[in-house]
């Protein structure tokens, strides 16, 4: 059984391809949930993530943030633990983060290493790995200036990866922001997957883009638009 909130959600969907500025507005309009919802967009894209030269993955900024407060972990000791707490880090540690993380005590977002840890954080890859907290020098999270690497989590840095199906997930701000900054969010997204773009792939990059918030519909982004 469909609630009211759903159903009235869903009513006078538009039926094509809408542009960037009417894709939000309409799910913007239809985040009626009781908190704050996210806004994600998905973005179907024409790679085969089995060959490893397509299976996309990074990070970006977003410029108007992501809404979310983010628990920042950093695995290091000296002055660069203390660099890192300085800088915002909520836990700091290096063999006793280690053990905490071993007993399934993982209250954090983002993993950040200096490069010496990796040492530590190689009996921890099977359990950081899947669930995408492994540190990678890639990800700019295996770094000698932890400082600037928290900082970046914190002020709205997004992770991307395409999964099995050549998709890419990501939220890109709340309900509560304003259709300008989801605006400036969305194509700051969407610039930085179009330069990510693998030099493999022949014919159209994007399949597909969609919006959506936490709790409501989906409608489709016109990829000419993009």
């Amino acid at each position: 059984m469909t609630g009211k909130r759903i159903k009235k959600a869903y009513e006078g969907l538009p039926a094509s391809d809408c542009t960037v500025k009417e894709a939000i507005k309409t799910i913007k309009g239809r985040a009626t949930a009781k908190f704050d919802e996210t806004i994600e967009i998905s973005m179907n894209l024409n790679v085969d993530p089995r060959k490893s030269e397509q299976n996309i993955r990074g990070v970006t900024q977003l410029p108007a943030g992501t809404g979310k407060a983010l628990r920042v972990a950093v695995f290091a000791k000296g002055a660069k633990a203390e660099e890192a707490k300085k800088a915002g880090a909520d836990i700091v540690g290096d063999d006793d983060l280690a053990e905490k993380v071993l007993a399934g005590e993982m209250n954090f977002d983002r993993c950040i290493a200096t490069p010496d840890m990796m040492g530590v954080l190689g009996k921890l890859a099977r359990v950081l790995g899947p669930r995408g907290l492994m540190p990678n020098p890639k990800l700019g999270t295996v770094t000698m200036d932890v400082a600037e690497a928290v900082k970046a989590a914190k002020s709205g840095q997004v992770e991307y990866r395409t999964d099995k199906a050549g998709i890419i997930h990501a939220g890109i701000g709340k309900a509560s922001f304003s259709e300008a900054d989801l605006e400036k969010n969305f194509l700051s997204f969407v610039d930085a997957i179009m330069k990510a773009k693998p030099t493999g792939v022949k014919g159209s990059y994007v399949k597909k883009v969609s919006l959506s918030s936490t709790m409501g519909p989906s409608v489709s982004v016109a990829v000419g638009e993009l």
